[in-house]
């Protein structure tokens, strides 16, 4: 893995060149070992957090773990594109526009106990402005290439929150053109229903049970390239005991494995059924 600049890694991906490199902010990881239509996001895999905030912050290191979603760059590791976040969402949210990517208060409870300086929001949000770049960079490059692009957008949320049943896995589609690719989405919810997984636990997949799927990631390239479908897929913390902070490799790899094939046999089909559209 390489340290890059901003403009080193969009200047790789421009050229069309294999990589796998870290920002030199160290915010985030890019892999492209080859150039496929199909990519894979965890932004909000990271845990990182600027010590200079430390002293600042209201919430303890679990809690921000708690609201995290550790695991998710592992889940879709073996394919050939993928990047994803190494800050926490607690110091900026790449899932939340520029304008609200800070928080002021975090589930119910406020974030800091001595509010940010303005030099301080700026060095949080270059990051995320930099990311952007990269993923206008990253997008155009597979449209011009391929014509159609599909990006799986991994997340996962806390099952344990909910007083009633959810599923393992839910799909938000409420701001993708679900006429145009409601085939694909269906598609991608049954084939996630059948992924098999350890210790009982049982796979079920649902679309807009407990998210919508109104992420700024989504949003964003949803709203700048037409011909790219976004799939927000979250997985339920089935992985981990989220009260106790353990997690359970034997699941997370169970996940791996389901969507080192599934993913990749779904981005297939989708490219042969919408390259021409």
């Amino acid at each position: 893995m390489q340290k890059l600049t901003i403009q080193e890694i969009i200047s790789k991906i421009e050229n069309e060149e294999k990589f796998e490199a870290v920002s030199s902010d160290y915010s985030f990881t890019i892999k492209i070992e080859s150039y496929v239509h199909y990519v894979c996001g965890a932004v909000h895999d990271g845990h990182q957090f600027r010590k200079e905030l430390w002293h600042k912050c209201l919430h303890t290191e679990y809690e921000r773990w708690f609201e995290e979603d550790p695991e998710t760059k592992q889940m879709v590791e073996t394919h050939p594109i993928v990047i994803a976040g190494c800050d926490s969402r607690f110091e900026y949210d790449l899932n939340r526009a520029p304008e609200s990517a800070i928080y002021t208060d975090a589930w119910g409870k406020q974030l800091w106990k001595i509010p940010l300086t303005e030099t301080e929001k700026q060095s949080s949000l270059k990051k995320h402005a930099n990311f952007y770049k990269v993923i206008q960079a990253l997008i155009k490059k597979l449209e011009d290439l391929f014509g159609i692009v599909i990006v799986y957008d991994m997340h996962s949320y806390n099952w344990k929150r909910w007083n009633r049943e959810v599923p393992t896995f839910n799909l938000g589609t409420g701001k993708v053109d679900n006429q145009r690719f409601g085939e694909s989405i269906e598609a991608w919810r049954a084939s996630l229903s059948e992924i098999k997984l350890p210790n009982g636990i049982k796979s079920t997949a649902l679309i807009n049970d407990v998210f919508k799927g109104n992420g700024y990631f989504l949003n964003y390239i949803t709203t700048n390239f037409k011909n790219t479908l976004v799939l927000a897929t979250e997985v339920s913390k089935i992985y981990c005991d989220e009260l106790k902070q353990i997690e359970y490799p034997e699941v997370v790899q169970a996940i791996e494995k389901g969507l080192k094939k599934r993913l990749k046999q779904h981005a297939m089909h989708f490219y042969k059924e919408y390259k021409s559209n």
